[in-house]
């Protein structure tokens, strides 16, 4: 197996709307959409969909959504052994607005993804040691996060920890068993305690900052201004890619087409420089604004350039 994802899974139910309403005030939407989300299940079908064997540790509800999120990934040709069904909970939904410019705001309502548990985990032990690469977020509880990675490291399991949601606390732990450690700038913020990260020279810093706590790389995403990333602790150099502007759709889901692209660099093209990685997910991540929608909007690999495959 290339890669495990550990974490969310939701239905997204997507409303377009001129701009975002101020509170108490209703407005007129022009789309209503629904859909497959969730950051755990986003980054997985990216993954797949550019040709990574790819499967899921999930939970859903018994319920209409749950059993078309497991249709959904066996059509994406997604591992869907471990991704269980449970009576407790509704499976999870993500009701989001989108404005005119393509920008979004986002409510979850967890339901069976917190209802995924470290004994879930275990029974996917013999899946988790062969993977390549492991991918955990904080759409579940986070210390079966923390499980999830520790086990993968035990079996040198390469680890991408997505901190997203993002949390003001986190033990040192997830810093240990994170090979990169990947954030946008409030999820960073939020990790250091600062109030904003306003501009390129704030953003190295706290790259610099996270790099001091992670014993991998840290990569921090900007949206239209690309990514900046380290090279590990025993180098203080920070680097930036930028990526081609365009007039975003739709920016839903494109940091979890970010992640799911690395995660699919790293496991089937090993030998490509870190810096190749960033560019071709950055450019991957930035043609999945293009459309509306979520997974609907992440490109398949027959629609991406063959240059983007090459070692």
């Amino acid at each position: 197996m290339d890669v495990v994802v550990v974490g969310s899974c939701n239905t997204d139910l997507i409303s377009y709307v001129p701009r975002l309403a101020k509170p108490g005030e209703t407005i007129h939407g022009d789309v209503f959409k629904s859909g497959f989300g969730g950051k755990g299940a986003n980054q997985c079908v990216m993954a797949a969909r550019l040709g990574a064997s790819v499967a899921m540790v999930a939970k859903v509800g018994n319920d209409v959504f749950g059993r078309s999120t497991i249709e959904n990934f066996k059509e994406n040709n997604v591992d869907v052994d471990h991704v269980h069904v449970t009576e407790k909970a509704s499976t999870g939904v993500a009701t989001i607005l989108v404005d005119g410019n393509g920008q979004n705001s986002i409510v979850i309502v967890s339901g069976a993804n917190m209802q995924l548990g470290r004994e879930d985990v275990a029974k996917a032990e013999q899946l988790i040691s062969c993977a390549k690469v492991l991918i955990c977020q904080l759409e579940i509880e986070k210390k079966v996060s923390l499980f999830a990675l520790q086990m993968a490291k035990k079996y040198n399991v390469r680890t991408i920890f997505n901190v997203a949601p993002g949390t003001a606390s986190l033990s040192k732990e997830y810093f240990e068993c994170s090979d990169i450690l990947c954030v946008n700038e409030t999820e960073a913020a939020l990790l250091l305690g600062l109030s904003d990260i306003a501009d390129l020279e704030e953003v190295e810093k706290a790259v610099l900052a996270l790099q001091r706590t992670c014993q991998g790389r840290v990569v921090l995403t900007l949206g239209e201004n690309g990514v900046m990333f380290s090279e590990g602790q025993l180098c203080s150099t920070v680097k930036h890619i930028t990526v081609d502007r365009v007039t975003p759709v739709d920016t839903t889901g494109a940091g979890d087409a970010f992640v799911g692209a690395m995660s699919y660099y790293l496991s089937k093209h090993p030998s490509l420089p870190f810096t190749e990685v960033m560019k071709r997910s950055s450019q991957i991540a930035t043609a999945s604004v293009l459309s509306r929608g979520t997974q609907t909007s992440f490109p398949n690999r027959k629609d991406i350039p063959d240059e983007l495959f090459q070692d």
